[in-house]
């Protein structure tokens, strides 16, 4: 492409912002739009995912690959000049849990996807910096997998102790515009910059034909929302409890933070409890609130810890908490010892049987080996993600299911043809699903 130069020349200026922001940890940068040019936008392009859902113009990735250059050579013109408008999001609601509640998902149009990517870019280098190695969620080289592997070694380390496993209300709808603003100062001073932020901010919302402006929030499905929601919660928690809150307790604390999913550990009881409130005092000052039924604190100590004299909870079994889709308890591992394990949440399990029935039933007239080649793919998704040490019985209770739908749904491909188990076995034997695997051995049983 006329003008641009090779990849590395983008990551050598990415890595120039970060050992600036790292040598100087409370300088605000004042001028960061000089590395927003036509390189830069053209390595956010190649980085923005092509084939993703389309916004309101409905304008694909193929479609903006016609006449590339010269429609980033005007997106950028109009970034640099403030010129630039920020169309809607068009919103999409999909499901949430088990029940009949739903996300609301705020699809960008795609050639405003590559400008705020070409932002991240930039963000990116500076906030690497800064964030807690306690965040996990939405950062380059950083995992589910991780955070759930830093929550095990914690667990493990600590005996188990008292967790807070806590839900933030519709966090991505009441993140207060004017905190976050504040927050963004810190760091980012360059005019340019701020003003694209705010016109995210004010974008506004298209659903169903009307479209709304609202106060605060942060579209989830945005490029940009995952980092200014880490750029939030840095602030408003992971600094907050490193400086303020461990320093003040008796015993040890732990916080492990996905995005807006988060759990902290304690040892003494005493300090969840007090903990609870300082957190629930602390979200209230900035726009946040705790969700009174799915925040909790569980007793998760180890099932032979000896008691002290001075604990009052009552004796009992330790209990259980969820955690990016996983839940955690304490079980007996291959030699006998008590470790922490995981399986998958039922929750979780039964919306990806739920997502496996639905496609079932839409593509069941389709060839058999056709259907057989998607389902594998699915099926190996799932193990992708849930295959850790220990949950092996989870993936072996998927993959059954995973066979009876599919049973089920080719059987009513005709009225006149039901599909028997001993014809389904033999149809499994030309067209076998993926074995239950352990992908992630993540720890010794």
């Amino acid at each position: 492409m006329p003008g641009t130069s090779r990849p590395e020349t983008v990551s050598t200026r990415q890595q120039r912002i970060a050992t600036l922001a790292k040598q100087s940890p409370e300088m605000g940068f004042t001028s960061l739009n000089q590395y927003l040019d036509l390189t830069w936008l053209y390595e956010a392009y190649a980085r923005t995912r092509k084939d993703g859902a389309v916004g309101v113009d409905g304008q694909t990735g193929a479609d903006y690959e016609d006449g590339l250059y010269e429609r980033l050579q005007t997106l950028l013109n109009h970034a640099q000049s403030g010129t630039y408008q920020a169309p809607p999001v068009r919103r999409v609601h999909i499901p949430k849990g088990t029940g009949g509640d739903t996300r609301p998902i705020g699809i960008p149009t795609f050639e405003d996807k590559v400008l705020q990517r070409g932002v991240v870019m930039i963000l990116e280098a500076i906030y690497e910096q800064d964030f807690s190695d306690s965040s996990y969620g939405f950062r380059p080289g950083r995992s589910a997998h991780q955070a759930l592997e830093a929550l095990w070694q914690e667990t493990m380390r600590t005996a188990g102790g008292w967790i807070l496993e806590v839900d933030i209300r519709k966090f991505f709808d009441m993140l207060d515009h004017s905190h976050l603003r504040q927050f963004l100062r810190h760091r980012v001073r360059d005019g340019v910059l701020l003003r694209l932020i705010d016109k995210w901010l004010n974008a506004g919302v298209l659903e169903e034909g009307v479209l709304t402006h609202p106060d605060e929030g942060s579209p989830q499905g945005g490029v940009i929302s995952p980092l200014l929601a880490n750029v939030y919660l840095h602030y408003v928690l992971d600094e907050w409890f490193t400086r303020e809150v461990q320093p003040r307790l008796r015993g040890r604390a732990f916080l492990i933070r996905y995005a807006d999913d988060f759990v902290i550990g304690f040892t003494r009881e005493e300090d969840a409890r007090q903990a609870l409130n300082w957190l629930a005092e602390r979200f209230g000052q900035y726009g946040l609130a705790l969700h009174p039924e799915k925040t909790r604190l569980v007793q998760f100590q180890h099932p032979q810890r000896k008691r002290s004299p001075r604990d009052s909870s009552p004796a009992a079994e330790p209990g259980t908490f969820d955690l990016l889709g996983f839940t955690h308890y304490w079980g007996r591992s291959r030699n006998g010892g008590w470790v922490v394990k995981r399986k998958t949440a039922s929750s979780r399990l039964t919306r990806a049987l739920g997502k496996i029935a639905q496609w079932c039933r839409f593509n069941r007239h389709a060839p058999v080996s056709e259907q057989h080649k998607t389902l594998c793919q699915k099926v190996r998704g799932h193990y992708q993600y849930y295959g850790l040490t220990g949950n092996a019985s989870a993936l072996q209770e998927f993959a059954e299911e995973v066979a009876s739908l599919w049973q089920k749904w080719l059987s009513r491909r005709s009225r006149k043809m039901w599909l028997t188990w001993p014809d389904m076995r033999r149809l499994l034997d030309r067209y076998p699903l993926p074995p239950a695997k352990v992908v992630h051995s993540v720890y010794a049983t």
